[in-house]
């Protein structure tokens, strides 16, 4: 499918496998349920949570959806799908499993498999480490979103604005070199001031991995387009974005995580019902590559940025207080939503405002 063609699919038929999956995921859950209690009600305790953990992984993620799109346009339908298949692999076993357990293993300087085993014998033990490690992850997180969403905003050739006057005051700031980066360490030197020393030491510590991260990203990404013209057809023109998006991916799963535990300190049941969610994400973001959502809603992009600066504030304000996942995902959900209202009531003044051509001339 060429760039300029818009998908004839149903909406439906995007999210297939996403339904399978869901089916796959909540028979296992189901299982496990069972064979962690032996009871009916703990099955369908397990089935129920990893059906919540999903819904709970889209509400925070479907900005990530939306930001994936506009990036996927850059990418080649082969990348498109490799994004897909190996995106979600990345997704489920990296993010839900892999990362959590890394976590827990360098807090608590145990091995890999002494940190699964401490996961699966243990789980209130391993949840407390998990949780205990969440100053650093809202840290490095919220510091990688907040340079992606400013990223978005100061940009010299940013012409499309939904609020008018601030996006354009941004846009022409960018010429100012380093100016997300200063903002950003301005907001990270203002909230660790609100922490004792040795969290603050650690906030600022991480935050500033996050930063370099972000940047290490951006620098290989131009580097990999750069040398698009030597590399083969299949990698040209999506390596580069597919390692951002892996690493955006990465930064929007953080809070879900944690939050998972909330609900259910299983990990397996954990990266079942986030691993679903994970798959409707990767489904709503092909879908609105190929009907070419982002350019009939205008501002449903910007929206998404907004929803990321959001997240990365709230990131921020958790290392201070308490703010509950449901905010964050409805606060998102808030700014998406008035996005698309916005794109609808901007596409009607412009029918109102363009004259009607083309009628037949009065007959004499």
């Amino acid at each position: 499918m060429s760039e300029n063609t818009i998908s004839t699919k149903s909406t439906a038929s995007y999210f297939t496998w996403s339904f399978i999956i869901t089916a796959v995921g909540i028979a296992l859950g189901a299982f496990l349920g069972w064979e962690l209690t032996g009871t009916v009600a703990g099955t369908l305790n397990a089935a129920f949570i990893c059906a919540v953990l999903a819904v709970l992984e889209i509400s925070l993620s479907f900005d990530n959806a939306i930001v994936n799109a506009a990036k996927l346009k850059e990418m080649t339908p082969v990348w498109r799908k490799r994004f897909l298949t190996w995106g979600i692999l990345i997704a489920v076993f990296g993010m839900r499993i892999v990362f959590p357990l890394a976590i827990v293993a360098i807090a608590a300087h145990l091995g890999p498999i002494e940190a699964l085993l401490l996961a699966l014998e243990k789980p209130a033990e391993y949840a407390e480490i998990l949780t205990g490690a969440h100053l650093s992850i809202a840290a490095f997180g919220g510091t990688f979103l907040m340079m992606v969403g400013l990223n978005f905003f100061f940009d010299e050739e940013k012409d499309e604005h939904w609020f008018g006057s601030l996006e354009n005051l941004l846009s022409n700031s960018a010429t100012v070199k380093g100016i997300e980066i200063a903002i950003v360490v301005a907001l990270v030197l203002t909230f660790s001031a609100f922490l004792p020393s040795e969290e603050a030491f650690t906030f600022v510590k991480c935050a500033l991995y996050g930063l370099l991260t972000f940047l290490a990203v951006e620098v290989l990404g131009h580097v990999l387009d750069a040398s698009q013209e030597t590399m083969n057809a299949a990698a040209r023109g999506g390596l580069g974005a597919f390692l951002y998006l892996e690493v955006l991916d990465a930064s929007f799963s953080f809070d879900g995580v944690i939050g998972a535990f909330a609900l259910t300190q299983q990990l397996l049941v954990i990266a079942i019902g986030l691993g679903i969610g994970a798959m409707y994400v990767r489904s709503m973001t092909i879908m609105l590559v190929e009907k070419n959502t982002l350019t009939k809603y205008r501002y449903l992009e910007h929206g998404a940025f907004y929803a990321i600066l959001a997240l990365a504030i709230i990131m921020y304000c958790q290392t201070i207080v308490h703010v509950p996942e449901v905010i964050t995902g409805l606060i998102g959900a808030a700014l998406i939503g008035i996005s698309v209202w916005a794109s609808v009531r901007a596409q009607k003044r412009e029918a109102l405002e363009t004259p009607v051509t083309g009628l037949p001339e009065a007959a004499e």
